[in-house]
């Protein structure tokens, strides 16, 4: 419908078919965006960044599904050759930097709302209908659970009837309660007999009330799990916080600091109805569902973030109002001018150089 889009869908992916059956998995996630534009309105674009694509493969545009004529939703590829990712450290380790392509992502967004998120996801439809409502305020840090469904999906099924087999086959939630983010265990017997969680939060609630947290008490109940799945802000509040910190490295709790930067500059914290979820179609990779020995091996052979490090690191800009202020102020490679396709429905690709 080609109108301004409200919000941006920011991700990346390459084009190798990386952590199992991507493509299918980028398939169903392109397919179900589109879909729930459609069905509730949404303009919306999808800001894809390619990074280090493979030569002699097809690009990811040749690949996934595209807006028709009448669609809702505008999709951009931005290729980040491997010239530009050889210039980061382990890049012989790395292949993919997660954070830094959502930065560029982030930083070409063209709507006053971005969302980070990731191509191996289907949404509710109660998650994008909200979105269309376009109540979302600055200021807010929007959180939603992600739930772990099985990844034997076919991509060329209905996206309705994926929803449907997504919500009858959860195989875990990952996140916190809207009603009681204080609480660790949100989703076991508390989850399903909602008076004791209510009953454990009141004394933290009422401390909240009186001014009283501990740093402590003010950082449990950011929602950090699988944040890297759905971080929704506007444009502005992801320039204030300057995106995710640019470290060369395993992009594994990056998400999570960007939540303590948020936190220390004032941010609300906004966790959705446990409705308004993401689908995460499981993969043998995944960090979540790994063998807890697997990730020894991992952690030692790749170059990461400490948990401890990144709590201390939240600790430290909360108590003290600090900005993380760790990026270059080129951060998302603002510097460099990248090759862009652009798909509108109905009209001939854009090639931008």
């Amino acid at each position: 419908m080609n109108k301004k889009p409200y919000i941006s869908f920011v991700v990346t992916s390459r084009n190798d078919n990386h952590g199992g059956d991507m493509i299918n998995r980028m398939k169903i996630f392109t397919s179900g965006l589109i879909h729930q534009c459609n069905k509730f309105r949404l303009n919306a674009e999808l800001v894809f960044v390619e990074w280090n694509p493979l030569e002699g493969k097809p690009l990811l545009k040749e690949i996934l599904p595209l807006p028709k004529k009448g669609n809702y939703l505008n999709v951009r590829f931005i290729v980040v050759p491997n010239a530009t990712h050889k210039t980061l450290e382990f890049s012989n380790k790395i292949p993919l930097y997660q954070m830094i392509a959502k930065n560029v992502g982030i930083k070409r967004a063209e709507s006053e709302y971005v969302l980070c998120t990731n191509v191996d996801l289907l949404f509710s439809d109660e998650l994008i209908e909200f979105i269309s409502k376009k109540t979302l305020k600055k200021e807010v840090i929007y959180r939603a659970n992600r739930c772990d469904i099985p990844k034997d999906l076919n991509p060329d099924l209905p996206i309705e009837d994926l929803l449907t087999y997504a919500k009858n086959n959860i195989l875990q939630r990952l996140g916190k309660s809207k009603y009681y983010p204080e609480l660790v265990n949100t989703f076991g017997l508390l989850y399903k007999i909602p008076i004791y969680g209510m009953m454990l939060s009141l004394p933290v609630k009422i401390k909240k009330l009186l001014g009283n947290q501990t740093i402590q008490e003010q950082i449990n109940i950011l929602d950090t799990d699988a944040c890297g799945d759905f971080t929704l802000m506007s444009k502005d509040d992801w320039e204030d916080i300057e995106g995710y910190f640019e470290l060369e490295a395993y992009s594994i709790h990056l998400d999570s600091l960007a939540l303590y930067a948020a936190l220390a500059l004032k941010k609300k914290q906004k966790i959705l109805h446990y409705k308004k979820s993401t689908f995460h179609i499981s993969h043998e990779n995944g960090w979540e569902m790994a063998n807890p020995l697997d990730k020894i091996y991992f952690d030692i052979k790749n170059p990461m973030l400490d948990w401890s490090t990144v709590e201390n690191v939240g600790k430290y800009l909360i108590k003290n109002n600090l900005k993380l202020n760790l990026n270059k102020p080129t951060w998302g490679f603002s510097d460099k001018k990248f090759k862009e396709y652009i798909f509108e429905p109905g009209k001939e690709m854009i090639e931008i150089n």
